[in-house]
Protein backbone atom coordinates (compact mmCIF):
# COMPACT_ATOMS: atom_id res chain seq x y z
CA UNK A 1 0.00 0.00 0.00
CA UNK A 2 1.21 3.88 -0.95
CA UNK A 3 2.04 6.13 2.19
CA UNK A 4 1.68 10.14 2.52
CA UNK A 5 2.26 12.18 5.74
CA UNK A 6 0.01 13.92 5.05
CA UNK A 7 -3.36 13.73 2.86
CA UNK A 8 -5.62 16.58 1.68
CA UNK A 9 -9.17 15.87 0.68
CA UNK A 10 -9.92 19.08 -1.22
CA UNK A 11 -8.19 21.42 -3.66
CA UNK A 12 -10.33 24.40 -2.63
CA UNK A 13 -8.92 27.72 -0.22
CA UNK A 14 -9.18 25.18 2.33
CA UNK A 15 -7.53 22.52 1.33
CA UNK A 16 -4.49 24.67 -0.28
CA UNK A 17 -4.37 27.11 2.45
CA UNK A 18 -3.75 23.88 4.81
CA UNK A 19 -1.37 21.93 2.19
CA UNK A 20 0.37 25.44 2.85
CA UNK A 21 0.61 25.98 6.28
CA UNK A 22 1.70 22.23 7.08
CA UNK A 23 4.40 22.59 4.09
CA UNK A 24 5.51 25.36 5.89
CA UNK A 25 5.62 23.56 9.55
CA UNK A 26 8.06 21.22 7.94
CA UNK A 27 6.04 18.82 5.96
CA UNK A 28 6.85 18.01 2.60
CA UNK A 29 4.97 14.42 1.76
CA UNK A 30 1.69 16.64 0.90
CA UNK A 31 -0.96 14.83 -1.82
CA UNK A 32 -4.36 17.05 -2.39
CA UNK A 33 -7.25 15.00 -3.46
CA UNK A 34 -9.34 17.66 -5.48
CA UNK A 35 -12.10 16.03 -7.87
CA UNK A 36 -12.89 18.93 -10.07
CA UNK A 37 -10.45 19.67 -13.04
CA UNK A 38 -8.33 22.93 -11.20
CA UNK A 39 -7.71 23.71 -7.84
CA UNK A 40 -9.61 26.37 -6.50
CA UNK A 41 -13.08 24.79 -6.28
CA UNK A 42 -16.16 27.13 -6.13
CA UNK A 43 -13.52 30.15 -6.15
CA UNK A 44 -13.39 29.53 -10.48
CA UNK A 45 -17.47 30.37 -10.96
CA UNK A 46 -17.47 33.35 -8.14
CA UNK A 47 -16.17 36.40 -10.87
CA UNK A 48 -16.80 39.24 -8.30
CA UNK A 49 -14.80 41.02 -5.85
CA UNK A 50 -15.18 41.21 -2.21
CA UNK A 51 -12.38 38.35 -1.53
CA UNK A 52 -8.84 38.68 0.03
CA UNK A 53 -9.54 42.16 2.11
CA UNK A 54 -8.39 40.02 5.29
CA UNK A 55 -5.76 37.63 3.95
CA UNK A 56 -4.04 39.38 1.00
CA UNK A 57 -4.95 42.99 2.11
CA UNK A 58 -6.44 43.64 -1.33
CA UNK A 59 -9.92 43.56 -2.60
CA UNK A 60 -10.00 40.41 -5.57
CA UNK A 61 -11.98 38.22 -7.33
CA UNK A 62 -12.47 34.46 -6.11
CA UNK A 63 -10.49 33.10 -9.11
CA UNK A 64 -7.79 35.81 -7.92
CA UNK A 65 -8.10 34.83 -4.63
CA UNK A 66 -7.70 31.05 -5.69
CA UNK A 67 -4.45 32.10 -8.29
CA UNK A 68 -2.97 33.37 -4.70
CA UNK A 69 -3.03 29.74 -3.11
CA UNK A 70 -2.55 27.77 -5.88
CA UNK A 71 0.92 30.02 -6.70
CA UNK A 72 1.76 28.99 -3.21
CA UNK A 73 0.96 25.43 -4.26
CA UNK A 74 3.34 25.67 -7.11
CA UNK A 75 6.19 27.39 -5.44
CA UNK A 76 6.18 24.82 -2.58
CA UNK A 77 5.81 21.85 -5.43
CA UNK A 78 2.91 20.43 -3.10
CA UNK A 79 1.75 17.47 -5.20
CA UNK A 80 -2.04 17.15 -5.94
CA UNK A 81 -4.41 15.19 -8.08
CA UNK A 82 -7.04 16.19 -9.79
CA UNK A 83 -10.35 14.49 -11.34
CA UNK A 84 -10.02 12.18 -8.28
CA UNK A 85 -12.84 11.12 -6.04
CA UNK A 86 -12.40 9.85 -2.85
CA UNK A 87 -14.66 7.17 -1.62
CA UNK A 88 -13.38 6.61 1.48
CA UNK A 89 -11.21 6.92 4.73
CA UNK A 90 -11.14 4.85 7.20
CA UNK A 91 -10.93 4.86 11.45
CA UNK A 92 -7.40 4.38 10.48
CA UNK A 93 -6.49 6.61 8.28
CA UNK A 94 -6.57 4.31 4.40
CA UNK A 95 -7.87 6.74 2.04
CA UNK A 96 -9.55 4.81 -0.96
CA UNK A 97 -9.49 7.29 -4.09
CA UNK A 98 -10.35 6.50 -7.68
CA UNK A 99 -9.50 8.67 -11.21
CA UNK A 100 -9.29 7.47 -14.92
CA UNK A 101 -5.17 6.89 -15.13
CA UNK A 102 -4.62 5.24 -11.66
CA UNK A 103 -7.88 3.58 -11.00
CA UNK A 104 -8.96 2.59 -7.58
CA UNK A 105 -6.01 3.39 -5.09
CA UNK A 106 -5.25 2.96 -1.21
CA UNK A 107 -3.29 4.94 0.42
CA UNK A 108 -1.95 4.59 3.84
CA UNK A 109 -1.39 8.48 5.62
CA UNK A 110 -0.03 9.60 8.86
CA UNK A 111 -2.73 12.40 8.91
CA UNK A 112 -5.47 13.53 6.82
CA UNK A 113 -7.32 17.17 6.85
CA UNK A 114 -10.82 16.98 5.84
CA UNK A 115 -11.29 20.03 3.45
CA UNK A 116 -14.39 19.05 1.06
CA UNK A 117 -16.37 21.74 1.67
CA UNK A 118 -20.42 22.09 0.87
CA UNK A 119 -22.75 20.79 -0.85
CA UNK A 120 -26.25 23.34 -1.89
CA UNK A 121 -30.07 22.28 -1.02
CA UNK A 122 -31.82 21.19 -4.56
CA UNK A 123 -35.80 21.37 -5.11
CA UNK A 124 -35.62 17.55 -3.77
CA UNK A 125 -34.44 18.78 -0.36
CA UNK A 126 -37.98 20.84 0.27
CA UNK A 127 -40.50 19.07 -2.03
CA UNK A 128 -42.11 22.33 -3.85
CA UNK A 129 -45.62 21.32 -4.78
CA UNK A 130 -46.08 21.30 -8.40
CA UNK A 131 -45.00 19.81 -11.63
CA UNK A 132 -41.58 18.72 -12.93
CA UNK A 133 -40.47 21.23 -15.77
CA UNK A 134 -37.06 21.98 -16.59
CA UNK A 135 -35.67 25.48 -15.70
CA UNK A 136 -35.38 24.15 -12.05
CA UNK A 137 -31.57 24.77 -10.91
CA UNK A 138 -29.61 25.81 -7.76
CA UNK A 139 -27.38 29.28 -7.73
CA UNK A 140 -24.30 27.53 -7.41
CA UNK A 141 -25.20 25.63 -11.09
CA UNK A 142 -26.21 29.06 -12.43
CA UNK A 143 -23.16 30.25 -11.28
CA UNK A 144 -21.54 27.79 -13.24
CA UNK A 145 -23.03 27.88 -16.68
CA UNK A 146 -23.27 31.38 -16.64
CA UNK A 147 -19.51 32.36 -15.05
CA UNK A 148 -17.49 29.42 -16.27
CA UNK A 149 -19.60 28.22 -19.51
CA UNK A 150 -21.30 31.46 -20.74
CA UNK A 151 -24.75 30.46 -20.38
CA UNK A 152 -27.59 32.13 -19.47
CA UNK A 153 -29.76 29.84 -17.66
CA UNK A 154 -33.23 32.12 -18.54
CA UNK A 155 -34.81 35.28 -19.53
CA UNK A 156 -37.81 35.36 -16.69
CA UNK A 157 -36.02 34.57 -13.38
CA UNK A 158 -37.43 33.85 -9.69
CA UNK A 159 -35.70 33.34 -7.19
CA UNK A 160 -36.35 31.27 -4.01
CA UNK A 161 -34.10 31.75 -0.77
CA UNK A 162 -31.92 34.93 0.26
CA UNK A 163 -28.64 33.01 0.47
CA UNK A 164 -25.50 35.08 -0.10
CA UNK A 165 -25.21 33.21 -4.06
CA UNK A 166 -28.64 33.99 -4.63
CA UNK A 167 -28.68 37.80 -4.31
CA UNK A 168 -25.27 37.74 -6.05
CA UNK A 169 -26.78 36.02 -9.17
CA UNK A 170 -29.66 37.85 -8.91
CA UNK A 171 -27.34 41.31 -9.89
CA UNK A 172 -25.54 38.63 -12.37
CA UNK A 173 -28.50 38.17 -14.02
CA UNK A 174 -29.61 41.64 -14.39
CA UNK A 175 -26.38 42.53 -15.78
CA UNK A 176 -26.55 39.81 -18.61
CA UNK A 177 -30.11 40.69 -19.68
CA UNK A 178 -32.52 38.47 -17.94
CA UNK A 179 -35.31 39.90 -15.97
CA UNK A 180 -35.02 39.13 -11.98
CA UNK A 181 -38.88 38.98 -10.86
CA UNK A 182 -38.22 38.98 -7.25
CA UNK A 183 -36.88 36.69 -4.40
CA UNK A 184 -38.56 35.06 -2.12
CA UNK A 185 -37.48 34.19 1.29
CA UNK A 186 -39.12 31.67 3.78
CA UNK A 187 -38.11 33.28 7.00
CA UNK A 188 -38.63 37.06 7.94
CA UNK A 189 -35.35 38.21 7.41
CA UNK A 190 -32.80 37.77 4.98
CA UNK A 191 -30.21 35.32 5.19
CA UNK A 192 -27.37 36.94 2.81
CA UNK A 193 -24.71 39.22 4.31
CA UNK A 194 -26.38 43.01 4.73
CA UNK A 195 -23.67 44.22 1.63
CA UNK A 196 -24.86 41.85 -0.91
CA UNK A 197 -28.49 42.73 0.17
CA UNK A 198 -27.68 46.29 -0.85
CA UNK A 199 -25.67 45.90 -3.81
CA UNK A 200 -27.27 43.12 -5.28
CA UNK A 201 -31.21 43.71 -4.39
CA UNK A 202 -31.90 47.18 -3.75
CA UNK A 203 -29.33 48.67 -6.25
CA UNK A 204 -31.26 47.10 -9.24
CA UNK A 205 -34.68 47.47 -7.57
CA UNK A 206 -35.23 43.87 -7.43
CA UNK A 207 -38.06 43.06 -4.74
CA UNK A 208 -37.58 40.68 -1.53
CA UNK A 209 -40.80 39.22 0.08
CA UNK A 210 -40.03 37.64 3.32
CA UNK A 211 -41.92 35.02 4.87
CA UNK A 212 -42.93 33.96 1.38
CA UNK A 213 -42.18 30.91 -0.58
CA UNK A 214 -42.94 28.86 -3.57
CA UNK A 215 -45.78 27.40 -3.06
CA UNK A 216 -46.58 25.85 -6.58
CA UNK A 217 -44.57 25.14 -9.50
CA UNK A 218 -46.25 25.09 -13.23
CA UNK A 219 -44.89 24.45 -16.55
CA UNK A 220 -44.75 20.96 -19.19
CA UNK A 221 -41.10 20.75 -20.57
CA UNK A 222 -40.18 23.99 -19.38
CA UNK A 223 -41.15 25.98 -16.39
CA UNK A 224 -43.94 28.88 -16.68
CA UNK A 225 -44.63 30.17 -13.85
CA UNK A 226 -44.01 29.88 -10.07
CA UNK A 227 -46.98 30.39 -7.47
CA UNK A 228 -45.45 32.03 -3.96
CA UNK A 229 -47.56 32.38 -0.62
CA UNK A 230 -46.93 34.06 2.36
CA UNK A 231 -46.09 31.56 5.16
CA UNK A 232 -47.84 31.29 8.94
CA UNK A 233 -45.45 30.69 12.01
CA UNK A 234 -44.99 27.45 11.59
CA UNK A 235 -43.55 27.89 8.12
CA UNK A 236 -46.83 27.09 6.20
CA UNK A 237 -48.49 28.87 3.05
CA UNK A 238 -51.35 30.90 3.90
CA UNK A 239 -54.31 30.17 1.59
CA UNK A 240 -55.30 33.45 -0.07
CA UNK A 241 -51.82 34.88 0.35
CA UNK A 242 -50.82 33.50 -3.58
CA UNK A 243 -48.89 35.40 -6.31
CA UNK A 244 -47.90 34.49 -9.95
CA UNK A 245 -44.92 34.89 -11.70
CA UNK A 246 -44.76 34.18 -15.14
CA UNK A 247 -41.09 32.83 -15.38
CA UNK A 248 -38.86 30.12 -17.69
CA UNK A 249 -36.67 29.72 -14.69
CA UNK A 250 -36.24 29.32 -11.02
CA UNK A 251 -33.22 29.95 -9.16
CA UNK A 252 -32.70 28.04 -5.43
CA UNK A 253 -30.91 29.66 -3.10
CA UNK A 254 -31.67 27.61 0.03
CA UNK A 255 -28.89 26.28 2.05
CA UNK A 256 -25.68 24.96 2.33
CA UNK A 257 -24.67 21.66 4.01
CA UNK A 258 -21.27 20.30 5.09
CA UNK A 259 -20.08 17.42 2.52
CA UNK A 260 -19.48 15.59 5.95
CA UNK A 261 -20.29 11.56 4.82
CA UNK A 262 -16.72 11.04 3.85
CA UNK A 263 -16.38 11.49 8.04
CA UNK A 264 -19.95 10.42 8.96
CA UNK A 265 -18.82 6.86 7.40
CA UNK A 266 -15.36 6.53 9.40
CA UNK A 267 -17.31 6.89 12.21
CA UNK A 268 -16.54 10.79 13.47
CA UNK A 269 -18.26 12.35 15.87
CA UNK A 270 -20.99 15.35 14.63
CA UNK A 271 -21.43 18.72 15.64
CA UNK A 272 -24.34 20.68 15.98
CA UNK A 273 -22.95 22.65 12.72
CA UNK A 274 -24.02 18.95 10.48
CA UNK A 275 -19.87 18.50 10.26
CA UNK A 276 -17.69 16.81 12.35
CA UNK A 277 -16.90 17.70 16.18
CA UNK A 278 -13.62 19.16 16.45
CA UNK A 279 -11.41 20.32 19.15
CA UNK A 280 -9.16 23.74 19.42
CA UNK A 281 -6.92 22.58 16.76
CA UNK A 282 -9.47 21.34 14.01
CA UNK A 283 -8.81 17.47 14.98
CA UNK A 284 -12.05 15.12 14.39
CA UNK A 285 -12.37 12.56 17.38
CA UNK A 286 -10.69 10.02 14.86
CA UNK A 287 -6.88 10.61 16.04
CA UNK A 288 -4.96 12.53 13.33
CA UNK A 289 -7.85 13.62 11.46
CA UNK A 290 -8.72 17.08 11.04
CA UNK A 291 -11.67 19.15 9.75
CA UNK A 292 -11.77 22.71 8.34
CA UNK A 293 -13.88 25.47 6.30
CA UNK A 294 -17.31 24.54 4.76
CA UNK A 295 -17.09 20.89 5.54
CA UNK A 296 -16.88 21.53 8.94
CA UNK A 297 -19.55 24.34 9.25
CA UNK A 298 -20.78 27.05 6.29
CA UNK A 299 -19.02 30.09 6.30
CA UNK A 300 -19.73 33.82 5.39
CA UNK A 301 -16.29 34.93 4.24
CA UNK A 302 -13.62 32.88 2.06
CA UNK A 303 -11.10 34.54 4.20
CA UNK A 304 -11.66 33.10 6.97
CA UNK A 305 -11.96 29.49 5.91
CA UNK A 306 -8.49 29.86 4.57
CA UNK A 307 -8.03 31.12 8.10
CA UNK A 308 -9.05 28.58 9.71
CA UNK A 309 -7.56 26.27 7.51
CA UNK A 310 -4.17 27.23 8.40
CA UNK A 311 -4.61 26.38 11.67
CA UNK A 312 -5.80 22.78 10.75
CA UNK A 313 -2.77 22.42 8.33
CA UNK A 314 -0.38 23.17 11.38
CA UNK A 315 -2.38 21.19 14.04
CA UNK A 316 -2.03 18.46 11.00
CA UNK A 317 1.90 19.02 10.56
CA UNK A 318 2.35 18.76 14.53
CA UNK A 319 0.76 15.48 14.82
CA UNK A 320 2.60 13.90 12.20
CA UNK A 321 6.01 15.15 13.71
CA UNK A 322 4.99 14.22 17.29
CA UNK A 323 4.52 17.69 18.54
CA UNK A 324 0.41 18.02 19.05
CA UNK A 325 -0.05 18.34 22.47
CA UNK A 326 -2.75 16.10 24.42
CA UNK A 327 -4.25 15.95 27.54
CA UNK A 328 -6.74 13.63 29.16
CA UNK A 329 -9.34 16.18 29.52
CA UNK A 330 -11.55 18.07 27.79
CA UNK A 331 -13.83 20.84 28.20
CA UNK A 332 -17.17 20.27 26.13
CA UNK A 333 -18.47 23.29 24.11
CA UNK A 334 -22.49 23.58 23.78
CA UNK A 335 -24.48 26.24 22.21
CA UNK A 336 -27.40 27.17 24.39
CA UNK A 337 -30.60 29.38 23.77
CA UNK A 338 -30.65 31.46 20.68
CA UNK A 339 -27.12 29.87 19.08
CA UNK A 340 -27.42 27.00 16.20
CA UNK A 341 -23.45 25.98 16.75
CA UNK A 342 -20.26 27.05 18.12
CA UNK A 343 -16.84 25.43 16.95
CA UNK A 344 -14.70 23.78 18.46
CA UNK A 345 -17.40 21.70 20.02
CA UNK A 346 -14.41 20.64 22.79
CA UNK A 347 -11.59 22.04 24.00
CA UNK A 348 -8.28 20.31 25.54
CA UNK A 349 -6.42 23.11 28.31
CA UNK A 350 -3.48 21.86 27.80
CA UNK A 351 -2.92 22.27 23.88
CA UNK A 352 -4.80 25.13 23.83
CA UNK A 353 -3.90 28.77 23.11
CA UNK A 354 -3.50 31.74 25.57
CA UNK A 355 -6.64 32.86 23.19
CA UNK A 356 -9.72 30.59 22.86
CA UNK A 357 -11.47 31.22 19.79
CA UNK A 358 -15.35 30.16 19.27
CA UNK A 359 -17.21 30.66 15.64
CA UNK A 360 -21.08 30.29 15.75
CA UNK A 361 -24.00 31.96 14.54
CA UNK A 362 -27.00 32.51 16.22
CA UNK A 363 -30.90 31.30 14.89
CA UNK A 364 -32.35 34.91 14.79
CA UNK A 365 -31.85 38.62 13.87
CA UNK A 366 -31.88 39.95 17.36
CA UNK A 367 -30.81 43.61 19.33
CA UNK A 368 -29.29 44.85 22.12
CA UNK A 369 -28.65 41.37 23.18
CA UNK A 370 -25.92 39.65 24.92
CA UNK A 371 -23.23 36.76 23.97
CA UNK A 372 -23.12 34.94 27.33
CA UNK A 373 -20.51 32.75 28.12
CA UNK A 374 -20.81 30.40 31.11
CA UNK A 375 -18.17 27.83 32.61
CA UNK A 376 -19.85 24.76 34.43
CA UNK A 377 -22.81 27.19 34.99
CA UNK A 378 -21.04 30.81 36.47
CA UNK A 379 -20.85 33.64 33.76
CA UNK A 380 -17.17 34.15 33.02
CA UNK A 381 -17.55 36.57 29.70
CA UNK A 382 -20.57 38.53 28.62
CA UNK A 383 -20.19 40.89 25.09
CA UNK A 384 -22.54 42.85 24.21
CA UNK A 385 -24.47 43.11 20.61
CA UNK A 386 -26.94 45.77 19.54
CA UNK A 387 -27.31 43.79 16.25
CA UNK A 388 -26.73 40.24 15.58
CA UNK A 389 -27.38 38.20 12.35
CA UNK A 390 -27.47 34.50 11.49
CA UNK A 391 -25.85 35.50 8.22
CA UNK A 392 -22.71 36.66 9.38
CA UNK A 393 -20.64 34.19 11.42
CA UNK A 394 -19.41 35.45 14.75
CA UNK A 395 -15.61 34.85 15.60
CA UNK A 396 -15.05 36.06 19.43
CA UNK A 397 -12.20 35.08 21.57
CA UNK A 398 -12.28 34.69 25.61
CA UNK A 399 -8.39 33.99 27.47
CA UNK A 400 -8.55 30.78 28.55
CA UNK A 401 -7.71 32.11 32.14
CA UNK A 402 -10.33 32.86 32.80
CA UNK A 403 -11.64 28.98 32.87
CA UNK A 404 -10.35 28.07 36.53
CA UNK A 405 -10.88 24.33 35.49
CA UNK A 406 -9.61 21.70 33.08
CA UNK A 407 -12.81 19.96 32.89
CA UNK A 408 -16.75 21.18 32.71
CA UNK A 409 -18.98 22.49 30.36
CA UNK A 410 -18.84 26.02 28.22
CA UNK A 411 -22.17 26.87 27.52
CA UNK A 412 -22.78 29.78 24.48
CA UNK A 413 -25.95 31.51 24.70
CA UNK A 414 -27.96 34.41 23.51
CA UNK A 415 -29.26 36.58 26.22
CA UNK A 416 -31.37 39.74 25.61
CA UNK A 417 -30.54 42.87 27.36
CA UNK A 418 -33.37 44.15 30.05
CA UNK A 419 -34.68 47.20 29.85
Amino acid sequence: MKTKDLVIIGGGSAGMAAAVAAYDKGIRDILILERNEFLGGILNQCIHNGFGLTLFKEELTGPEFASRLIEQIKERKIEYKLHTYVTNISHDKVVTYSNAKEGVVELQAKAIVMAAGCYERNAGAIGIPGDRPAGILTAGQAQLFLNEYGYLVGKRVFILGSGDIGLIMARRLTLEGAKVLGVAEICAWSNGLNRNMVQCLYDYNIPLYLSHTVSKIVGKSRLEKVIISKVDERMQPIPGTEMEFDCDTLVLSIGLVPNNDLLNNAGAAKGRSRGALVNENFETTIDGIFSCGNVLHVHDLVDNVAMEATVAGRSAADYILGNLKRGDKKIAVQAGDGIGYVVPGEIDLSSASEALEFKFRVRKPSKNVYIVYKFNGEVVKKVFKPVIIPSEMEIQKMPKSLLKNDQGTIEVSLVQKEE
